[in-house]
C-alpha cells in the first residue's frame, strides 16, 4: 500500500495535500461536504493585521481553463482569526497554516507577533502584497525588497516560516534564494499571475482595479516550471501551487521537487476534489509500484 505521509520542517503530514489560501476560507464551508481531517493541512484565508472589506465591483471572473480574482484580501483581521476562526480550525485535526499579508513591514511584524502566541503549525508569508510605502509595488517583485521583509520577519517569528512567492517576480529563482538567505524555512509558489479582462459591452475593464490574479489549469505549466527552477536553486522545502486539479498533476510537481502541494481554484469547481486527488495519487503509486513519495521526489 502506498505511503502518502511526508515529513516536512520536522512535522509529519498525513499526505502532501494542503488547501491554498483564499480558496478554502477557514474550512467551515467544506467541512459540511467531506471530512477535511483527511487533508495534510489547511491554509487560512489571507490575513492582515486589521480587518479588510476587500475590493468593490466584480471579484471573480471565469476564463478559459481558469479564473480571475480581485478579492482584495477581505478578511476578519488577525485578532478575530485568533479568537474565532483558529479554535474551529484546530478541531479539524490537520496542520494549520496561517497566511499573513501586509502593506508595510510594520504590519507584517505586528501580525507575526500575535500569531506567535497561537498554536498554528506554519506561518505562510504572502509577499505579493503591495508595499504602500513604495508606491504600491509588491514586496515580492524585487529580491532586495523581499530580503528586507523576510529578514525582519525572521527576527521575530517563532513559527516555521514559509514564504509565498509571486510569479511576477523579476527572477523567481533569485527571489527564492534571497528568501532562503533571509531566513525562510520553506518556499511556496506560485501565487496568481497578473491578468486582465475587458467587458466589451460596457467598454471598460471587468475589474475595478483593472488587473486581477489569474489561477486555474491555465497557469499550471508556468507554475510547474517555476517550482522546478526553485527546487534546483534552494535547499529548503518547496510547496508547489498552481493549476493542480488531479493526482497526476500532483505527481508532476513532486517529480519536479515539491515536498508539499496546495490545491486552490479546483476547490471551487468541485468542493471535495482533494479527496479525488488523494485517491488518484494512491492509485498511481500502487499501479507504478511506488511505495513512498520520496522515491520520486525531484527525479526530473
Amino acid at each position: 500500500m502506498a505511503n502518502l505521509k511526508v515529513n516536512v520542517l520536522n512535522m509529519d503530514f498525513k499526505n502532501p495535500i494542503l488547501t491554498a489560501s483564499g480558496t478554502f476560507g477557514f474550512g467551515e464551508e467544506y467541512v459540511q461536504v467531506y471530512d477535511i481531517s483527511i487533508l495534510g493541512g489547511i491554509c487560512s484565508k489571507g490575513l492582515t493585521i486589521k480587518p479588510k472589506e476587500g475590493n468593490k465591483g466584480t471579484r471573480l471572473w471565469e476564463t478559459p481553463m481558469g479564473m480571475m480574482n480581485s478579492i482584495g484580501l477581505q478578511n476578519p483581521g488577525v485578532e478575530k482569526f485568533i479568537s474565532e476562526e483558529l479554535p474551529k480550525m484546530k478541531k479539524y485535526n490537520t496542520k494549520i497554516i496561517a497566511n499573513l499579508g501586509g502593506g508595510t513591514i510594520e504590519d507584517y511584524l505586528e501580525g507575526v507577533k500575535k500569531l506567535n502566541k497561537t498554536d498554528i503549525d506554519i506561518l505562510e508569508l504572502n509577499i505579493s502584497c503591495p508595499n504602500v510605502k513604495s508606491g504600491g509595488m509588491a514586496f515580492g517583485i524585487k529580491s532586495e525588497i523581499a530580503y528586507e521583509v523576510v529578514k525582519e520577519v525572521r527576527k521575530v517569528c517563532s513559527k516555521p516560516l514559509m514564504v509565498k512567492l509571486s510569479p511576477n517576480a523579476e527572477n523567481i529563482s533569485d527571489m527564492a534564494v534571497t528568501c532562503e538567505k533571509a531566513g525562510a524555512d520553506a518556499i511556496s509558489l506560485i501565487n496568481t499571475l497578473k491578468g486582465m479582462a475587458v467587458d466589451i459591452y460596457k467598454r471598460k475593464p471587468v475589474f475595478e482595479n483593472t488587473y486581477a490574479g489569474l489561477s486555474g489549469p491555465a497557469v499550471k505549466p508556468v507554475a510547474l516550471r517555476m517550482v522546478h527552477e526553485v527546487c534546483k536553486a534552494v535547499s529548503i522545502p518547496v510547496c508547489g501551487i498552481g493549476g493542480i486539479t488531479t493526482g497526476k498533476d500532483v505527481i508532476e510537481f513532486i517529480m519536479a521537487g515539491a515536498s508539499l502541494i496546495q490545491i486552490g481554484t479546483a476547490n471551487f469547481v468541485k468542493p471535495d476534489i482533494c479527496l479525488d486527488i488523494i485517491n488518484e495519487i494512491t492509485e498511481f503509486m500502487d499501479k507504478e509500484g511506488i511505495k513512498d513519495l520520496n522515491e520520486i521526489r525531484g527525479i526530473v
